[in-house]
């Protein structure tokens, strides 16, 4: 199996397929929040993956709906340096490299 390059928290970019011109998605900006197993979770997914059975989970740039897709499907733009998130407490913040740099209250 091999890894995915595309994690939570990176830019990527809606590939231009058949599907996703017909959905008006092509070439939009998205954020990855998460991956999901389809077969096990049933999540509709646009594309197919011809390596594993693996979606990623995406909001486009603008909109609140997450949709779920084929790797395949997607374009690693970059990791979304800068980004924080906060989680039980802690504050965690992106680098270029794509790695969470806690940052400790003063």
């Amino acid at each position: 199996m091999e890894i995915s390059r595309i994690s939570f928290g990176d830019r990527v970019r809606i590939r231009f397929t058949e599907t996703t011109e017909t959905l008006g998605i092509a070439g939009q900006m998205a954020i990855v929040n998460g991956r999901t197993t389809p077969s096990a979770t049933g999540v509709e997914v646009i594309g197919t993956s011809s390596k594993d059975d693996l979606a990623i989970a995406v909001t486009l740039e603008g909109q609140t709906k997450q949709l779920w897709f084929a790797e395949e499907v997607l374009e690693f733009v970059d990791h979304g340096a800068g980004t924080t998130v906060e989680i039980a407490g802690r504050k965690l913040i992106r680098d270029e490299h794509g790695n969470w740099q806690e940052v400790k209250p003063n």
